[in-house]
């Protein structure tokens, strides 16, 4: 027994067996027709009700976590600078609540590796009301009249009962001064340039604790690792001024790219083709001259001296240049170009009608974007549903990170047997380990503990990270079925526009949270499991990096491999099965795995439509982003005007352009993400279309009159009565 069927991946008839009909190649049971179908159905239920049940459970315990750590957190350990006794400085109703500012003995010593390991600058830091503005050195201060100066800058309680070399020694004051300005609440040394040379303060010399004075360069070098970025305060504030008066042609030029990514869209519609025929010519044209260069350098290379050598007699060489003085380089650079050049010209003449295909789409999905043009702006809901994850996680890894206690270790400059240990700041001067590290001073590291709540922190942060990766990728799912909801509308009105559902994306949304809020907490938690065991496998490759275990960091980089592929895959399969959802409102395994077998037995035309689709989205970022660039690069740099009116003044033009610049690809990337969208619904949908109908009146297509035309289809009018 045969029934005959029209073949959906090339449009003519073929006989298939009844028997194999039922599985189409291994790959799945291809959709039936259903005369009921006629788009999106609308009569669905629940899918996926347990893990539904898991989200709303996990969400109250992400919200008890956060809770707990806010209970026990203080942010104030990030807001307010800590001392070497880990008391806050500037916290009002403390005794430091009049010095706000933090006050390194020796800044040079912040440059030690210590700082990467501890967090912890290895020198004595005080709580001061303001920096020092002088140099002074405390051999020149101590019997002096500038004495009760240098004084506020010693340890607090410091009395002046001791000789000079036990002073500094036990570090009770510091053994010079010099002028500082505060950044971050933290005196950095006032660093600046005077006539090509580098001064802090007005001085280019100081004096050290033993009365010579020497060059400031030690000093200013020091400063620069501790410090980070020269005048980084004026930088700051350079910057700000900038964005205060250019902020509104900073807006205008966004406007300018909101504005050229929507005009990209519409002008798919029509330069879709042109664009990717020109840009397979460019490929061809630009390998033929490959080939035409590399015959000409081996053609050159005839005759002259050590060319002939082969590549296996000349060996490894680290410049690279050597290899371009042989011919058999050339020879190979040409041979390999020549293959690319024939697959392309075969790939191109075999896939001509699949490629032709994939524009149809791009444009038919230029339309549906223009029916449906509320959905350019539901990018903005996915944004600020982001941001509110965003914030959420920070604010809790922040109160769960504050919410130690104090840690004190021992300092010392030179080697010592007891250095890095825990010690208590009131008992330390009487204690053994200040006797056998005569140097050594205990003062705060960090904030950790030993009880159940401080044990449990790691666990609390991996929690809290793997409930931000299933929250966020839950709200991206979210977006995802919206748009293919509504897409999908489009495509299965049969006249378009005319039979397109009033407000599709609003009836979208609502199906997706009424139904299918289980279906989406399923595809994001797979995803999350991922994302958090690749965040694990990144800290356990910083842990073994120092190690010289080969296997294991064989062994870690296959791991982290195939967790990115892993990853790769499974997004590529949740989108697809997101669109099926929202056609059918089937539960994510079934949706996922009728998805998968649709792609499958068009494997092809998928590879083909990918490519196409990244190119012009490449193109297009690329037009955009290079267009309001080099437009905000003319205009800040006094080149052009706009209007009669010219740019604000600045103090570094790289400011607003940089912003224009990211600014304008952010707003492009929103506008090409719905594009994208667009793009694989109607994929999936022209698919199903050619497995589920034929083209009857009974069974008419649904797909644009120019799918029709390159697949030599039609639908059959009714015959009259």
């Amino acid at each position: 027994m045969v029934d005959e069927r029209k073949d959906g991946a090339y449009g003519r008839s073929r006989l298939w067996p009844a028997a194999a009909s039922a599985e189409f190649g291994g790959l799945g049971t291809p959709q039936k027709y259903d005369p009921t179908f006629k788009g999106p159905i609308y009569n669905r239920g629940c899918t996926d009700v347990i893990c539904c049940v898991f989200l709303l459970l996990a969400i109250v315990g992400y919200v008890a976590v956060g809770i707990i750590a806010w209970t026990h957190g203080d942010p104030r350990k990030v807001i307010y600078p800590t001392d070497s006794r880990g008391e806050f400085c500037g916290q009002k109703g403390t005794k430091n609540e009049n010095k706000p500012f933090l006050f390194y003995f020796n800044i040079v010593k912040c440059a030690s590796p210590l700082v990467l390991l501890e967090f912890q600058c290895p020198t004595p830091q005080i709580c001061v009301e303001k920096c020092p503005d002088r140099y002074l050195t405390y051999l020149n201060a101590h019997r002096s009249q500038d004495f009760q100066y240098y004084k506020q800058f010693c340890v607090p309680g410091f009395q002046n009962n001791k000789g000079v070399a036990e002073v500094l020694r036990d570090s009770d004051c510091p053994a010079v001064l010099t002028p500082s300005k505060p950044l971050a609440r933290r005196c950095f040394p006032d660093i600046h340039s005077h006539k090509g040379v580098l001064m802090v303060g007005n001085e280019t010399t100081y004096e050290d604790g033993h009365g010579s004075r020497k060059n400031i360069t030690e000093l200013v070098e020091g400063a620069k690792k501790a410090n980070g970025v020269l005048e980084a305060r004026q930088l700051a504030m350079r910057i700000f001024e900038d964005y205060t008066v250019s902020w509104y042609w900073i807006i205008i030029g966004l406007v300018i790219a909101m504005v050229l990514s929507l005009l990209f869209i519409v002008l798919l519609r029509f330069l879709a083709g042109i664009m990717i025929w020109v840009m397979i010519v460019m490929v061809i044209l630009v390998l033929g001259y490959g080939i035409f260069h590399c015959y000409m350098e081996y053609a050159r290379l005839r005759g002259e001296a050590g060319s002939d050598i082969s590549l296996v007699d000349l060996g490894f060489q680290t410049d690279l240049r050597v290899y371009l003085h042989l011919r058999q380089t050339w020879m190979a650079f040409m041979i390999i170009l020549s293959i690319l050049e024939v697959i392309i010209i075969l790939l191109l003449i075999f896939l001509r009608k699949r490629i032709l295909i994939a524009i149809a789409l791009i444009k038919e999905a230029s339309r549906a974007v223009g029916y449906v043009m509320c959905s350019l702006l539901y990018p903005l809901v996915t944004f600020f549903l982001l941001c509110l994850c965003i914030a959420y996680w920070a604010s809790t890894a922040i109160f769960l990170s504050t919410s130690n206690e104090a840690v004190y270790k021992i300092f010392n400059d030179t080697a010592c047997s007891v250095a890095g240990k825990t010690c208590n700041p009131e008992t330390f001067p009487s204690s053994n380990e200040s006797r056998l590290c005569p140097g050594a001073h205990c003062q705060f590291a960090f904030y950790g503990g030993e009880s159940t709540y401080h044990r449990a922190l790691l666990g609390l942060q991996i929690f809290n990270a793997f409930m931000f990766f299933w929250l966020a990728n839950f709200v991206l799912a979210l977006g995802q079925v919206t748009l293919a909801g509504a897409f999908a509308s489009y495509y299965w009105a049969l006249n378009k526009p005319d039979d397109l559902p009033a407000f599709p994306l609003f009836s979208a949304f609502g199906r997706a949270l009424r139904y299918h809020t289980g279906s989406l907490a399923f595809g994001s938690l797979i995803l999350a499991i991922v994302q958090t065991i690749r965040v694990i496998l990144e800290y356990l490759d910083q842990r073994l990096k120092a190690a010289e275990n080969k296997f294991a960091k064989f062994l870690m980089t296959c791991l982290k491999c195939c967790f990115w592929c892993l990853e790769k895959f499974i997004r590529f399969l949740n989108r697809n099965a997101y669109i099926m959802i929202a056609i059918y409102g089937t539960n994510f395994c079934t949706s996922a795995r009728n998805a998968f077998f649709l792609l499958m037995r068009n494997i092809i035309r998928v590879a083909v439509l990918d490519k196409v689709t990244d190119f012009l989205f490449l193109l297009g970022k690329l037009l955009i982003v290079g267009s309001v660039g080099i437009l905000a690069f003319f205009f800040f740099t006094h080149r052009i005007r706009i209007v009669q009116d010219t740019a604000p003044p600045l103090n570094y033009y790289w400011v607003p352009i940089l912003t224009v610049i990211i600014g304008s690809y952010l707003i492009a990337h929103g506008f090409f993400s719905v594009y994208g969208m667009c793009v694989d619904t109607l994929f999936l949908c022209f698919l199903e279309d050619l497995e589920r109908n034929d083209g009857t009146a009974e069974r008419p297509y649904f797909m644009s009159l120019t799918l029709k035309k390159l697949l030599n289809k039609t639908n059959k009018k009714p015959a009259e009565s």
